[in-house]
């Protein structure tokens, strides 16, 4: 088995509560197909660079696993004809980090202006 990073990009009018359902089934699938999962991260709604859809923003979800092909042909099949999901990419990492994504440190480093 090998490791992957898995990340989607959910409609916009779904809840957050419903995207992060979506990171929950793609977690009990991999495990029930012989997986293991690392960590999970809602990323929250977020703008898009360009329009899917005719939408300019969407719930993104990232999640860690160590999987075999037979995962990652269930996950593609589930994603591909979900009604919620955009958009869903798997790349294969040569191993999982415990830090937190790239994602959630560059929104903690950022420099905000103070209101007046």
């Amino acid at each position: 088995m090998a490791y992957y990073e898995h990340v989607f990009v959910a409609r916009p009018d779904i809840s957050p509560a419903q995207a992060e359902s979506l990171i929950e089934d793609i977690k009990t699938l991999v495990e029930e197909k012989g997986g293991k999962v690392g960590k999970t991260e809602y990323w929250g709604l977020r703008t898009l660079a360009y329009r899917i859809n005719k939408n300019r923003k969407g719930h993104y979800g990232y999640i860690d696993m160590e999987a075999g092909n037979e995962v990652l042909e269930a996950l593609d099949y589930r994603q591909r004809y979900a009604d919620d999901v955009m958009r869903h990419m798997t790349v294969k990492v040569d191993e999982l980090s415990d830090e937190p994504s790239a994602i959630l440190k560059k929104g903690d480093d950022r420099k905000r202006k103070p209101r007046t």
